[in-house]
C-alpha cells in the first residue's frame, strides 16, 4: 500500500482546511451555544466539488478515491463533527449505498442531484427500541398494489429536518427477522412523511438531529432499493461506508486536539516555565500523536481496500473502534492539559469532549466493535461476499 499523497489528494486537503479556517472555525462557538446548523455550509461544499467525493463523475461526482473522502473527513471533524456529520451521512451512508445498490434509475433520479449538490440525502435504521438490535425494529412496509405502506418512527437521525431523500429500513415480512427487511427510498415530500428535531443534546449541537415519523406513508414499489428482504445486507454494506468516515473524521478531532493542546502548552507557564516542559503534560501530547499517526494508518488501509473494491467489514471495524476511542482519549487530555479554562467554551476543547463521546457510541458502539473483532479472531465470524459491492476505484490517466 502506497500512503503517499498524490497532488490532487495535497490541493484537497489544503482546500477543506483554508475553507474551515475562514468559514467554520471562526462561527462555531455561536453555532454550538445555538444548536444552529448553517445549511448554507452544503452549498458552500457542493460549490467546492465535495458533495459527491468520491462518486464517479457519470453520477455527479468528482471522482475521487475514498481515501480523498477520508481527507475530507478529516479536515471537517477538525472544524467541527457536526460538519463531517453531514457528509459522513449525506455520502457514506446514502450515496455510496445508492452506487452500489441502485438501479440506473434510481441513480439518475436520486443520486446524481446528490452528488451535486442539489439535493441532500440521509439514512434512517435506528428506532427508539433499535440500535444495535437491528432486528427489533418496529417500522413496517406492506405491498398495496404499487405502493408500499410504511409505518413507522426512525431517531437520532441526522440531517433529519434538512434531508431531501431518506433511505430507510422497515419489515416487510416480519417472520423472517433480518432476512425480512427491505431499504426504501423516501422523499420528504412524500404524504405522511414528517420530522422532529431532537433537543438538549450532550453534543454535537451545531448539528440537526431528530426522528422521523411514517404515518401510512406511500412509497411507490420502484423505490425498493435492491431486493425485497435485502435491507439488513444493504445496511451493513452502509455502515462498512459510514463507519470509515467516522473513523476519519476522529482522526481529524485528534488532530484538532493535538494542535489546540500544542498552542496552550507553548502560551500557558506554571512554576516558571511553560506547561509543556512538564513530563506528565509530554505524555498526554504524545499519546495523542500516537494515536493519530495509528488510527490513520487504519483508516487508509481500510480506504485502500475499498479502492480496490474488496470487502472491508472487518478492517473498517478496526478504523471506526480505534480511532473514535483515541479521539475520546485525546479530547479528555486535551481538557486535563486545558485545566479550568477546558472546563469553559472559551476554548474549543470542552467542546472537543462533548462532541467526542457520541462516535464511539454511533454506527456501533464500541462494545459491539469489541465483539466483532473477537470473533473474526476467534473464527466465529467470517464475511459472506455481497451480492454488489462498490467499484473498485479507477485511477485517471495522466497522459
Amino acid at each position: 500500500m502506497d500512503f503517499n499523497f498524490s497532488e490532487e489528494q495535497i490541493m484537497l486537503r489544503k482546500t477543506v482546511r483554508d475553507y474551515v479556517d475562514k468559514e467554520i472555525l471562526p462561527y462555531i462557538r455561536d453555532w454550538d451555544r445555538e444548536g444552529k446548523f448553517p445549511k448554507k455550509i452544503f452549498d458552500d461544499l457542493a460549490e467546492l466539488g465535495l458533495m459527491g467525493v468520491c462518486i464517479p463523475e457519470e453520477y455527479g461526482g468528482s471522482g475521487m478515491d475514498y481515501n480523498s473522502l477520508a481527507i475530507v473527513c478529516e479536515e471537517l471533524e477538525r472544524g467541527d463533527t457536526a460538519f463531517r456529520t453531514a457528509v459522513s451521512v449525506h455520502i457514506g451512508l446514502n450515496s455510496l449505498t445508492l452506487l452500489q445498490w441502485g438501479t440506473e434509475e434510481q441513480k439518475q433520479k436520486y443520486l446524481v442531484p446528490q452528488a451535486k449538490g442539489e439535493k441532500i440525502g440521509a439514512f434512517g435504521l435506528t428506532e427508539p427500541g433499535a440500535g444495535s438490535d437491528v432486528a427489533a425494529m418496529q417500522t413496517t412496509a406492506v405491498k398495496d398494489g404499487d405502493y408500499y405502506i410504511l409505518n413507522g418512527q426512525k431517531t437520532w437521525i441526522s440531517l433529519s429536518d434538512i434531508a431531501d431523500h431518506f433511505i430507510v429500513f422497515a419489515y416487510t415480512d416480519k417472520s423472517k427477522k433480518h432476512y425480512g427487511i427491505s431499504a426504501f427510498i423516501v422523499e420528504r415530500t412524500m404524504e405522511g412523511f414528517s420530522s422532529r428535531p431532537i433537543k438538549g443534546k450532550l453534543g454535537i449541537r451545531a448539528g440537526n438531529t431528530g426522528e422521523l415519523f411514517f404515518d401510512s406513508l406511500r412509497v411507490p414499489k420502484e423505490n425498493l432499493l435492491g431486493k425485497e428482504g435485502e435491507g439488513f445486507k444493504i445496511a451493513m454494506s452502509a455502515l462498512d461506508n459510514g463507519r470509515f468516515t467516522v473513523a476519519a473524521g476522529a482522526v481529524g478531532q485528534i488532530m484538532a486536539c493535538l494542535e489546540a493542546s500544542v498552542k496552550y502548552c507553548h502560551e500557558r507557564e506554571t512554576f516558571g516555565q511553560p506547561i509543556g516542559k512538564h513530563q506528565l503534560v509530554q505524555q498526554m501530547i504524545a499519546n495523542m500523536e500516537a494515536g493519530l499517526q495509528m488510527s490513520r494508518l487504519l483508516v487508509y488501509r481500510a480506504g485502500e481496500m475499498k479502492n480496490e473494491g474488496k470487502r472491508n467489514t472487518r478492517e473498517t471495524s478496526l478504523a471506526k473502534w480505534q480511532a473514535t476511542e483515541f479521539a475520546n482519549k485525546a479530547a479528555n487530555d486535551a481538557v486535563q492539559i486545558h485545566g479550568a479554562y477546558g472546563f469553559s467554551d472559551e476554548y474549543p476543547v470542552e467542546r472537543f469532549l462533548r462532541n467526542s463521546k457520541a462516535p464511539v457510541i454511533y454506527e456501533g458502539t464500541s462494545q459491539i466493535h469489541t465483539i466483532m473483532q473477537a470473533e473474526y479472531v476467534l473464527g466465529y465470524r467470517k464475511d459472506k461476499p455481497l451480492r454488489k459491492t462498490l467499484p473498485a476505484w479507477k485511477k485517471k490517466s495522466t497522459v
